[in-house]
């Protein structure tokens, strides 16, 4: 025999399978022209594609062992092969070739992503919401088959029932062999000749239903709510996907939310602040008596405990923050402006310094305003 190929591969006369498998495979991806192109490096691959072809056809295999070489007695000498598979080389380079056989007609549905504007309130206290969607459900007239009532699925007769047809070409590896989907059944293997009337064969239809979507408290924008098995079912009968619903909340002209504290600003005017008063606070549980106290600064800031949004994930809910907002009076009547300029006068501010701030210890300007009010 001119060729050894047991030697060529670099393998025992005792090898199994496997290990010429793998010898094969180590071998092509050092010597494939796409790596190497190297004259003599091909001319190798050649001869090592040719070993493999021989030892990894067991009756091939044997004729060799019993001392004949099956290429040169089938006229194909020197590695020119007749109906060589090509995914051995494609196992080489990709750790193992694709599925083979026929595509399952039945598959999962697609997930779908469904944006919700929501109110800051509904986000803080949790909500239900009756959506409508449009998707895809089983077909009721062929329950997913797809066939017409009576019929039933046909082995296609082009591929056989594999999903796939081969050809033969010629390479300078020799005639490899390469496979592809059916065209005529797109590699499901069978057909359907009388497709269901209502789904045309898919067995699903679209349609419109109704959802209740239940949004617990303490939501932000971001959160997604995962409606498992809600949306459109497979082709086929297959099994229904998800949706998702992510919540975008919504801008509140009142209150401003940073994580689960909530924050709203309070204006107040100037004698409020000074004297002092009780207000009637809006907040997101309802209206309830606020204290400014006598001598509030403007900016200055109060905390209502547990009034801000419930923790997702936990117990208990943030806080409320109140910014104080002290409004000076820009427009004055005549006895208002007589009022001032006396309590200016009586306050010995009428040409002020500047440092009042930093000299005063008694609590600055609306502490003194109050004094002034109440006699002291």
């Amino acid at each position: 025999m001119a060729n050894d190929y047991y030697a060529l591969l670099g393998v025992a006369r005792n090898a199994t399978p496997e290990e010429i498998k793998r010898a094969y495979r180590q071998l092509a991806r050092e010597l494939h022209p796409d790596v190497n192109p190297d004259p003599a490096a091909q001319e190798r691959f050649k001869s090592v594609t040719a070993a493999y072809e021989v030892l990894s056809d067991p009756e091939k295999r044997q004729m060799f062992d019993l001392g004949h070489d099956p290429l040169r007695s089938a006229g194909g000498g020197g590695g020119q092969s007749a109906g060589f598979d090509f995914s051995d080389i494609m196992d080489a380079f990709f750790g193992g070739g694709q599925a083979r056989g026929p595509r399952p007609r039945m598959s999962r549905g697609q997930d779908a992503l469904i944006r919700m504007q929501l109110p800051l309130r509904d986000a803080v206290f949790g909500t239900t919401r009756d959506i409508q969607v449009e998707t895809a459900v089983t077909c009721s007239v062929c329950t997913g088959a797809g066939t017409a009532a009576g019929s039933s699925v046909e082995t296609c007769p082009m591929c056989r029932g594999n999903g796939e047809i081969q050809s033969v070409q010629r390479s300078f590896l020799g005639q490899v062999m390469t496979s592809r989907p059916c065209p005529q059944c797109r590699g499901f293997g069978t057909n359907i000749p009388h497709p269901c009337p209502e789904c045309v064969g898919d067995g699903r239809v679209r349609t419109r239903k109704s959802l209740t979507v239940k949004i617990p408290a303490g939501v932000d924008s971001g959160t997604r709510i995962q409606l498992t098995g809600q949306g459109e079912v497979g082709s086929g009968g297959g099994p229904a996907a998800d949706i998702y619903i992510e919540l975008v909340v919504q801008d509140d002209p009142v209150f401003e939310r940073r994580g689960d504290d909530l924050h709203r600003t309070l204006v107040v005017p100037m004698t409020a602040a000074a004297l002092g008063a009780t207000i009637d606070l809006e907040t997101l549980d309802g209206s309830e008596p606020f204290e400014v106290r006598a001598g509030t600064q403007p900016g200055q800031v109060f905390t209502i405990r547990g009034k801000g949004v419930p923790h997702l994930r936990g117990h208990g809910r943030g806080d409320l923050h109140i910014h104080l907002d002290v409004r000076t009076p820009i427009r004055l009547d005549a006895r208002q402006e007589e009022l001032l300029r006396e309590l200016a006068a009586i306050r010995d501010e009428e040409n002020p310094s500047g440092q009042g701030d930093a000299a005063d210890t008694s609590g600055g300007l609306f502490s003194r305003i109050r004094d002034a009010f109440s006699g002291r």
